[in-house]
């Protein structure tokens, strides 16, 4: 009887959290900061358990004490992950901010935990000047996709010309928050301190996540493109604001989407192209693998997905989501190249590349240069130094120097500064 009513434990925590994998994770966060671990165990799969013992919790413990005094538990961030779902639940103490990131199956039980370091005290750069801007909360739409933003805003009487962030993959916050550091934070610190506008916003699968997956023919338009051109319209209305002196500047998946935007929106001076791919997302993500140097296994397969991709079709939206996006998503992309709608749009470009960037690297750059570098309107740039998040480094760029303190280099924010106000 003893061993049964055991058993029925994680079934009972299943059934309360399978279909809410968010509520699951902030659960699990909440029992094991009140140091609840007889509570949190039976809500891991067999196998977890095995893997992470009681020993090993009470270290993670100790752990959490040495970083102060917990001041919060941000809201889930989650993305479906085949039959899974991967919930990161950013949690913040006095010292240092943490990812806790849990795989949640698809019976409700926590599969694999591992703990992560956030943004480590962070402070504004040297080239902010905070004396010289303000901030005030502004909101991107007025449905049910409605998204919560700053605007960071130069003192003075304006008019100003303004710049719109738009992020990278994933989730992002209007911080652009990437381990240790805030990239959207520097530079629209950066830019309001040489007097320009700038606008920042939750992204929309961080806000949505759920209901993001759920959206039927799911495209690049949802994630990025839609809200993106919203945003330039909030920009506009901005009494301080030049509305003909509007620009995006986007960064990775955002400098990827960002000629669609500037086409979409139609009234845009120029864009910024941070670290944007020019090459199709698939073989991006096969270069990272490599580079990483991923088990040849993991290469085959990911090869296969690859290559399934590249065959889709149109009528095969209801075949498996490929690269945890829907077939939908990468149809909607056959036929994009970036740089060729650059070309065809006639406005400024701005387009930057860090030279040790192995996310997007220096090849899809010369791609850029290929088909922008002879038009008079069109500056290109890139910087040996930096990386992917344009923060300096040296030697060979890898994941974890994400985790160390950094900032936007000056120079980039200079450049950019340069180019919006010429």
């Amino acid at each position: 009887m003893v061993s049964r009513a055991l058993c029925l434990v994680p079934l009972m925590a299943a059934l309360a959290f399978a279909q809410d994998p968010g509520a699951t994770a902030r659960k699990a966060v909440e029992l094991l900061v009140a140091e609840k671990l007889n509570e949190l165990t039976p809500m891991m799969t067999p196998e977890m358990q095995k893997d992470l013992p009681a020993a090993n919790l009470a270290k993670i413990l100790e752990q959490l004490k040495s970083y102060g005094a917990l001041e919060k538990i941000e809201d889930p961030q989650v993305r479906k992950v085949g039959p899974n779902t991967m919930v990161v639940v950013p949690v913040e103490y006095a010292n240092r901010t943490l990812n806790m990131r849990f795989l949640v199956n698809s019976s409700g039980l926590l599969a694999a935990f591992v703990m992560q370091p956030g943004a480590i005290n962070w402070q504004s750069p040297s080239y902010s000047k905070p004396d010289t801007f303000t901030e005030r909360a502004v909101t991107i739409g007025d449905d049910q996709w409605k998204l919560p933003g700053t605007l960071t805003v130069p003192k003075g009487a304006g008019p100003f010309p303004a710049v719109v962030l738009v992020h990278g993959s994933g989730p992002n916050d209007r911080d652009e928050t990437v381990g240790a550091s805030k990239v959207f934070k520097d530079l629209a610190e950066g830019l309001a301190s040489k007097g320009i506008v700038v606008l920042r916003y939750e992204k929309r699968s961080r806000v949505y996540g759920p209901r993001v997956e759920a959206i039927k023919n799911y495209s690049i338009g949802d994630e990025t493109v839609e809200d993106a051109v919203r945003a330039c319209a909030v920009v506009r209305a901005q009494k301080e604001v030049d509305p003909n002196k509007v620009y995006v500047a986007g960064h990775a998946l955002g400098g990827y989407a960002a000629p669609r935007i500037a086409d979409e929106d139609g009234k845009l001076a120029g864009l910024i192209i941070l670290a944007g791919n020019v090459r199709p997302l698939e073989d991006v993500v096969m270069d990272q693998l490599v580079y990483l140097g991923a088990e040849q296994s993991a290469i085959d397969q990911a090869k296969a997905v690859q290559a399934k991709v590249k065959k889709l079709e149109p009528g095969d939206e209801d075949s498996p989501p490929l690269m945890n996006n829907p077939p939908s998503y990468w149809l909607d992309l056959k036929t994009y190249n970036p740089a060729a709608k650059a070309k065809s749009l006639g406005i400024a470009m701005l387009i930057l590349q860090g030279e040790r960037d192995y996310q997007v690297p220096m090849k899809d750059f010369q791609l850029w240069k290929a088909e922008l570098g002879g038009a008079k309107n069109v500056t290109l740039k890139s910087y040996p130094t930096l990386n992917h998040l344009f923060i300096a480094g040296d030697g060979k760029s890898m994941p974890a120097e994400y985790n160390k303190p950094g900032h936007v280099a000056e120079e980039v924010v200079n450049d950019i500064a340069a180019f919006v106000k010429k």
